[in-house]
């Protein structure tokens, strides 16, 4: 069989933290599907991409979920923020018991758990073939970890940004509510901006498009999915120029 050829060198994952939980069991982190997303990860691992991983926090805490409980906003989000270290460590945990090596970077200081982010070290640990998890969002309140995650595509100069989700890509409504909606197989960055797509919010569709980063959506635990969009077939939706 021939060897699959990846068609990126440097690939941002953009991981949502509800990736993580059985609602079934009433998990918020299931061991079994963080053990599944680290054997997905180290298939790709293996074809000698440089990869680094966004992951949100929605299977803790949501952010601005909280302000229906009576939680002010910033408060929320730094909450939301810590859950997404949460979900880091977890994520690296799966990933070092399968043999890889990572290191957790977070936008909020955390020295007993995690590395601050600091991006000449980010890249330092390309180099001796570690897999990053970035973690913390922004360090920022008021953005979300899609932002996050353009953000750090931009900084690292990822040649792309992967979102991984639970769909098939992007649709032009809700296909859940709505039979008739349509998938993109690809769209423009203006074009999802002035839909207002809800795949993505407008500040990580603004930020790839200034620094001409393709975002690919498409379904993470389908089999062979993510192999397909590390290697160019078509998958998903593409959001480009």
């Amino acid at each position: 069989m021939a060897k699959a050829e990846n068609k990126y060198k440097r690939i941002l994952i953009k991981l949502s933290g509800e990736a993580l939980q059985n609602k079934e069991k009433g998990l918020s982190i299931d061991p079994d599907i963080v053990a599944g997303i680290a054997v997905r990860l180290k298939a790709i691992v293996k074809l000698g991409m440089e990869v680094a991983i966004v992951v949100g926090g929605g299977n803790i805490f949501r952010g601005i979920s909280g302000q229906a409980r009576g939680i002010d906003r910033t408060t929320g989000d730094y909450m939301g923020m810590l859950a997404t270290i949460i979900n880091g460590l977890a994520l690296q945990d799966a990933l070092e018991n399968d043999g890889l090596q990572t290191r957790v970077l977070t936008a909020i200081d955390m020295h007993k758990v995690a590395e601050p982010f600091i991006l000449r070290r980010a890249l330092r640990h390309f180099s001796k073939g570690r897999i990053l998890i970035f973690a913390g969002g922004t360090g920022n309140p008021y953005f979300s970890t899609d932002t996050a995650a353009a953000l750090r595509a931009s900084e690292i100069g990822a040649d792309v940004l992967l979102k991984a989700t639970k769909v098939d890509g992007i649709y032009s409504d809700d296909p859940m509510k709505n039979p008739d909606a349509t998938r993109f197989k690809t769209i423009r960055y203006s074009e999802a901006l002035a839909k207002e797509l809800k795949v993505m919010d407008g500040a990580a569709f603004a930020l790839c498009m200034e620094n001409s980063i393709p975002i690919v959506v498409f379904d993470f635990f389908k089999e062979g999915n993510l192999m397909k969009a590390v290697t160019g077939e078509d998958v998903g939706t593409l959001v480009s120029d």
